[in-house]
């Protein structure tokens, strides 16, 4: 993120308004586009649920959690996170 001087870009006004509050102090100005939820633009978010539908189904079909453990090389305890949250 690059450093801008609110000075070059901010009416003279709203600069004074502005120093009322945060006099001298760095601030940050979020963004006001709406941001993208975690995943959803590498595509992992949608891989990651696939793969948990895909090991309910499997262990409600009676595969247990050890085999599931070796077939998508997860520990037991998140196995059955997994399986719990379903």
């Amino acid at each position: 993120m690059k450093y801008i001087n609110a000075a070059d870009v901010l009416p003279m006004e709203l600069l004074k308004e502005l120093s009322n509050y945060v006099n001298g102090q760095l601030l940050y100005v979020p963004s006001m586009e709406s941001k993208k939820s975690w995943g959803s633009k590498s595509g992992s978010k949608l891989y990651y649920e696939q793969r948990n539908r895909d090991i309910v189904n499997l262990h409600r079909k009676g595969v247990n959690i050890d085999e599931l453990c070796g077939r998508f090389h997860l520990s037991y305890d998140t196995i059955r996170k997994i399986i719990k949250s379903a």
